[in-house]
């Protein structure tokens, strides 16, 4: 993920991810900085998997869908991923769908202990790889490189198999109208099986979101418990869904 990184690696990735041919010298030419710097540059990117080293220069290790959705709303999905964190207590089970802004959530959960995730991405292996107190479980089935999960039947059916107190959801565009809704069918059926299999389920999505609709439906937005959104989200909206009983919390 592109979080965490210096302003000088983040144009890397940038420069890499709009040309993909450029070189390392190149790219040390546009920074201005010595060739031992971006070399040194390079292998730290590599060696933290943000980038794959190729022969002269390298390649971003996410798509590029995922790099673009990163950039949009950054501050927002940041503070929504540290609020969802708080609702997680020593000891829980939860389960993340795949997104930029579930993604988040792991490295707020420092200084917590036992937390077992269970995830169709693999957005988050950086965040969990530095924090030993957490416990991940991967789903198997189809990769999908825009968007960096697990999908198709096979990891619906392991879903399936476990229960967690808390499962964090992600999507495209949600009204009350309309409920959640997504691009993607499998997409869906991810989300679906998680909310059934989680004592409380929590959408994450930013304000803009609200009215707007994707190709699939994925359930009411009713089924939900608890909406975490930043500030921007209409607060006569936020009444009308505490009204229906989903707990919203704007941050």
């Amino acid at each position: 993920m592109i979080e965490g990184l210096s302003a000088r690696e983040k144009l890397i990735i940038q420069f890499l991810t709009d040309e993909p041919s450029i070189s390392g010298p190149e790219l040390g030419k546009r920074l201005g900085v010595s060739a031992v710097t971006i070399r040194t540059d390079l292998k730290s990117l590599a060696a933290r998997g943000f980038i794959n080293r190729t022969h002269g220069g390298a390649l971003p290790a996410f798509h590029k869908s995922i790099l673009d959705r990163q950039a949009v709303r950054g501050e927002e999905k940041n503070r929504i991923a540290r609020a969802a964190a708080e609702l997680v207590q020593d000891g829980d089970t939860v389960m993340l769908v795949a997104g930029t802004t579930t993604a988040l959530i792991p490295k707020y959960l420092l200084g917590k202990g036992n937390i077992h995730i269970v995830t169709d991405s693999t957005l988050i292996l950086p965040a969990v790889r530095s924090n030993p107190a957490l416990s991940l479980t991967v789903v198997g089935g189809e990769f999908r490189t825009s968007t960096e999960s697990f999908g198709g039947p096979m990891a619906i059916e392991a879903i399936e198999r476990f229960n967690v107190k808390l499962a964090f959801l992600g999507t495209d565009g949600f009204s009350l109208e309309r409920g959640l809704s997504t691009h993607l069918v499998e997409g869906a059926e991810m989300v679906k099986a998680m909310a059934a299999h989680a004592d409380r389920s929590v959408l994450l999505a930013d304000s803009s979101k609200y009215g707007r609709s994707g190709f699939v439906t994925i359930m009411p937005l009713t089924a939900v418990d608890t909406l975490i959104s930043d500030t921007e989200f209409s607060e006569t909206t936020a009444e009308a869904l505490r009204k229906e009983g989903i707990e919203v919390l704007l941050v």
